[in-house]
């Protein structure tokens, strides 16, 4: 009882475990979603076959919403405080999900328009808590902590696409796919989320830099007091100002950030390239459509349901190995290596997936090619919670300044809205017409993503805000984005031993762990 009572006293531990349980909503969502697709009730009370395109167009159009809700939320981030952004962001999620419950319930007409805006203003909601979230987390976490920091926090987004699947799961099981509240309990059960974090973001800081940032030195003393005490605050009050008048004559908007010419160019295609080509991975796909694929590879629809969710168990271990080793081997050697793993296992798909279709022409028995195709699945599942699930949040914070950092995040999430929705979008598509060389698609793809990220995507852990910000001023001077070719490719890999003396105010850490 005392260990509980130190952790919800202690500040530091407060955040974290309030951007876990956040990063959580937005798992559960794809969770939820992959077995409403089948129910029967489900798609009798939209009005759609199994087969539609609108099955995907629903699923799909939750992104578009996420893209417009980060620039909104990030909008209010800046002017209001990060706190007010996640409080608005957290009751529009409420909202759009209480709308998605009640689509179609006691009557007909109307329930896909009901469905389609509630899924949307949820969409407003997550798109604005996924863009603020790792910024308010970031600004308050060390630099030789910030990766593994967000790295745990995105397991928990694993846990919450674990709940969503079980508790479609088991009332699946019970009530069967012709019952209409074994689609409408998943959904409503998500409104955990929201509400309890609701009733716990009071106890939060506000960030105290947010509050430099806007002249309010009375207000930042008190939240650094609140979180180290009397004696410490004076002296962290000094470092942010310092930092802040290091910056303040850098104002930075969209403008400055989304066109050939601007100053930031630069820092915002690594962050748009690194969400277009998480979403080339097909990852996000086949979160949604997991027990589809299954199917896909010989299994019947229950043994399928079971395998997906052995393949989300599987995925929250292993990405335990993220938060292991973000900080020793780096973001990039994760994330390429992670997508050339992929496509290594997506080529196997492809063959097995053809084998698996043609089983009864070629004599060959089902489970003899089901069972290396669930494997291989679990292993691509494990390459892509490695490497690439947290690693293009975490970049985004780390190469812009507090100036544009909310922009810098906003844009990633904004970029992450559109190419999944492109993705979800095609991916049922893809399936009904190509099948099995889908797999094929996602393997080119996943080179594309393997070579980019190791020509042009620099190491960014381990590394100050200024010290990432000379591979950018160096690539003007080579005239090159080439990793290889900026500074001597000292950007390849991790720094070797210490970068200097010190931390600097930028990176200095306002919540970081005891001991790291």
């Amino acid at each position: 009882m005392d260990f509980i009572k130190d952790v919800i006293a202690d500040k530091k531990s407060e955040v974290v475990l309030f951007s876990s349980t956040a990063i959580a909503l937005y798992g559960y969502d794809q969770g939820m979603m992959s077995l409403i697709n089948t129910n029967f009730d489900y798609l009798d009370t939209m009005g759609i076959s199994k087969e539609s395109p609108l099955v995907g167009v629903i699923v799909s159009v939750y992104y578009l919403g996420c893209a417009v809700g980060a620039v909104l939320a990030s909008y209010l981030g800046d002017a209001r405080g990060r706190k007010p952004s996640i409080f608005a962001c957290l009751a529009v999620t409420a909202l759009g999900n209480l709308l998605m419950f009640i689509a179609g319930l006691g009557f007909s007409q109307g329930a896909m328009t009901l469905m389609f805006l509630g899924r949307t203003i949820m969409g407003l909601g997550v798109g604005g808590i996924d863009a603020v979230i790792p910024v308010y987390s970031s600004e308050l976490n060390e630099e030789g902590g910030r990766g593994k920091a967000l790295a745990q926090e995105f397991q928990s987004n694993i846990f919450g696409l674990n709940m969503a699947f079980a508790i479609n799961l088991a009332v699946t099981s019970g009530l069967g796919k012709e019952n209409q509240w074994a689609w409408r309990i998943p959904i409503i059960a998500m409104q955990v989320y929201p509400v309890l974090l609701l009733s716990f973001i009071y106890r939060l800081p506000e960030s105290p830099r947010w509050f430099i940032f806007h002249d309010r030195e009375g207000d930042a003393h008190v939240a650094l007091a609140d979180i180290y005490g009397e004696d410490e605050a004076g002296g962290k009050l000094d470092e942010l100002k310092k930092a802040h008048d290091e910056e303040s004559s850098h104002s930075i908007g969209y403008s400055d950030m989304i066109f050939p010419s601007s100053q930031q160019f630069h820092e915002t295609m690594v962050t748009v390239m690194g969400q277009v080509n998480q979403a080339l991975t097909g990852y996000g796909a086949i979160s949604v459509y997991g027990p589809q694929i299954f199917q896909l590879l010989g299994f019947d629809v229950s043994t399928s349901e079971y395998l997906t969710q052995g393949n989300y168990i599987s995925y929250f271990f292993l990405m335990t190995f993220a938060w292991l080793y973000i900080e020793r081997v780096g973001r990039r050697f994760l994330m390429v290596s992670g997508a050339f793993g992929m496509a290594i296992c997506f080529c196997i798909l492809t063959v097995l997936g053809g084998l698996a279709m043609n089983s009864h022409r070629f004599g060959i028995p089902n489970l003899a090619v089901s069972i290396p195709g669930s494997i291989t699945l679990f292993v691509a599942t494990g390459f892509f919670g490695i490497g690439w699930l947290a690693e293009v949040w975490l970049i985004p914070t780390e190469i812009f300044p507090s100036t544009s950092r909310a922009q810098g995040s906003a844009i990633s999430v904004i970029i992450w809205g559109l190419a999944n929705f492109a993705v979800t979008l095609l991916t049922p598509i893809g399936f009904n017409n190509l099948h099995y060389w889908l797999f094929l698609v996602f393997a080119f793809t996943n080179l594309f993503a393997g070579w980019w990220t190791w020509a042009y995507s620099p190491e960014t852990g381990g590394r100050s805000f200024e010290k990432n910000q000379a591979f950018f001023t160096a690539s003007k001077e080579h005239n090159s984005w080439l990793v290889t070719r900026v500074s001597k490719g000292e950007f390849r890999h991790l720094p070797r031993g210490k970068e200097g003396d010190g931390v600097d105010g930028e990176r200095q850490p306002l919540l970081a762990a005891d001991g790291a």
